[in-house]
């Protein structure tokens, strides 16, 4: 079934106070009177009564973290070096989510300045313990590893407290009123191989917010070192009839990803692999079978108040080979406990794009859904910007600020320049066929100002489609980076005195791009190859996020 609704600011104020107290505005400015997305799968499945469809979170939402409060699930995703970062999640029934907050939210909190698209924030880790809500999380790049807290997970959520620990992926086991970190950090030998990591614990005092006492390597280089694993990370303890269970990622994000999960009768071990390890994997089954899901595995289980087990993981769904334009998606599936050992998904099985409910009281589909066929329009009627809006890193100085019902974007670096902030806040591509669009009106006074769309995968894989001036000529124009310079596709003569609407419309790995307006209308340029916007070729970690974006000549900020 496909949805569309009107989305206005939904919860969080964080983007308008951060870009827009205390702007002073200078140089052509350009106005977006809304934004609508239509989006579908390529994938057609049919959910019967009593099934819920994955992913649960479409698009660019990976390394998911979950833990139960009650009745209630609280979910977080990472968000590399998009601010705000870190979005938190809310379900009761574990199909159905609401974005109710992002846990970086203000500036002051984390440092992103020079840090890439896919540096920054990796795998934030998410518990509660006696009233506070954790996030655990590493900033690759900016200072490695910290804890934040919130007696609210909708936030708002402390400055961080910075760990002395190195590596990445930490996650907080708790046990009675003692905390432990458990993390992947090199290991207590010289490195045999690229890729050799290891999982360590060490005690977190979480009263005085420092680590104590030793550290313990608990696992080297994963299930086999003999058949030399690569990158062990994302582990996660839990404790279940007398056992303490690590599960931990192997095998890097691509197809070859994996979960393992290793058991002791200790803490700090010894640790054993299962022997039927891995638990959950898509990478022994045919690359080719129709509606591929690949590259599963970072995952992390948590247990419903009835006693029932289930995890949610990474996937990914190219659209061909193993290229996709939207990123890591969050899935779930439930646990089967087989001989003593958690098994999330039988060696050789697929995963299901409709699979059997939870067995919780079912909730109504959020206002702006997050799996399925959707749509939904914002038209920038409200004071404040929708949580799901981001940029790239943390504004050194306010660009934008809404207005009579617009969107009003001022001019600071252009896209590509890590050394500081553009002007462009977009939202995820979270299909892989999806009609994205804007109404712009812009008057650019100098060759090279630009006002329209932008999709963004890295700061080296771009394209801008919109208004701009060229040899003294007002135009609608398209330009793509991909990995090298800027390249102009097309442009056509318009009329920019008024309102032009702009569409991207994507299917699989091509992009088409529409114009609209009394200056001028038609179609710029059909069927674009745009698997550069793929992880396959731009590389990194993110999806791609397409919103608008404006650059001037006669002011640029940082």
């Amino acid at each position: 079934m496909r949805a569309t609704i009107c989305v206005g600011r939904m919860a969080a104020a964080t983007l308008s106070l951060v870009f827009c107290a205390g702007a002073a505005w200078a140089g052509p400015e350009a106005r977006f009177s809304s934004f609508d997305y239509d989006g579908r799968s390529l994938e057609r499945v049919t959910v019967q009564p009593g099934q819920f469809r994955n992913p649960i979170l479409s698009g660019y939402y990976p390394d998911p973290s979950i833990t139960r409060v009650g009745n209630d699930y609280y979910l977080v995703t990472s968000s590399f070096a998009h601010f705000p970062g870190l979005p938190v999640w809310h379900s009761k029934d574990l199909v159905n989510w609401t974005q109710i907050g992002n846990a970086i939210d203000r500036p002051g909190q984390l440092d992103l300045s020079g840090r890439g698209v896919s540096e920054a924030v990796f795998a934030p880790d998410i518990s509660f313990h006696d009233g506070t809500f954790y996030i655990v999380n590493t900033c690759v790049e900016c200072r490695g590893n910290f804890v934040i807290t919130a007696k609210n997970p909708a936030g708002p959520w402390s400055d961080p407290i910075w760990l002395p620990f190195e590596g990445i992926d930490p996650s907080i086991y708790w046990e009675g009123d003692k905390a432990y970190i458990v993390n992947n950090r090199a290991p207590d030998e010289p490195p045999r191989y690229e890729g050799h990591r290891a999982i360590w614990i060490q005690e977190y005092d979480w009263r005085a917010g420092k680590m104590v006492g030793p550290s313990t390597q608990l696992v080297n280089g994963g299930v086999d070192l003999s058949k030399k694993p690569i990158w062990i990370e994302g582990p996660h303890i839990i404790r279940k009839d007398g056992w303490y269970y690590l599960t931990a990622a192997e095998g890097g994000t691509s197809v070859d990803h994996s979960q393992v999960v290793f058991r002791s009768r200790t803490l700090r071990g010894p640790y054993v692999p299962h022997k039927n390890n891995p638990i959950l994997t898509q990478r022994d089954l045919d690359p080719a079978r129709p509606d591929p899901i690949t590259s599963a595995g970072h995952a992390k289980l948590v247990q419903t108040p009835a006693g029932d087990w289930w995890a949610t993981f990474l996937a990914v769904r190219p659209y061909a080979d193993n290229y996709y334009n939207i990123g890591r998606e969050t899935f779930l599936l439930p646990v089967e406990w087989k001989d003593g050992w958690p098994v999330i998904l039988p060696h050789g099985a697929k995963i299901p794009y409709a699979a059997k409910a939870p067995a919780l009281p079912p909730q109504p589909r959020p206002v702006l859904p997050t799996s399925g066929d959707f749509a939904y329009a914002d038209s920038f009627d409200g004071d404040e910007l929708a949580m799901q809006w981001v940029g790239v890193r943390v504004p050194q100085a306010p660009f934008h600020r809404l207005e009579g019902g617009d969107l009003v974007l001022t001019s600071a670096t252009p896209l590509g320049v890590k050394e500081g902030t553009p002007a462009f806040l977009g939202r995820r591509q979270q299909h892989h066929i999806a009609s994205m669009r804007t109404t712009v009106t812009f008057d650019p006074q100098q060759d090279g100002d630009r006002a329209g769309l932008a999709a963004l995968q890295s700061d080296d894989a771009w394209l801008f489609f919109g208004l701009s001036r060229l040899n003294e000529q007002d135009r609608v124009a398209l330009y793509t980076r991909a990995k090298g310079e800027e390249r102009l596709v097309a442009s056509a003569p318009v009329d920019n005195r008024g309102p032009m609407t702009l569409t991207i419309r994507a299917e699989g790995g091509k992009m088409s791009f529409d114009y609209a307006g009394a200056g001028g209308m038609g179609t710029l340029a059909s069927d674009l190859d745009a698997r550069f916007l793929s992880t396959q070729e731009a590389g990194g970690f993110t999806g791609t996020i397409v919103g608008p974006y404006v650059w001037t000549r006669s002011n640029q900020g940082g």
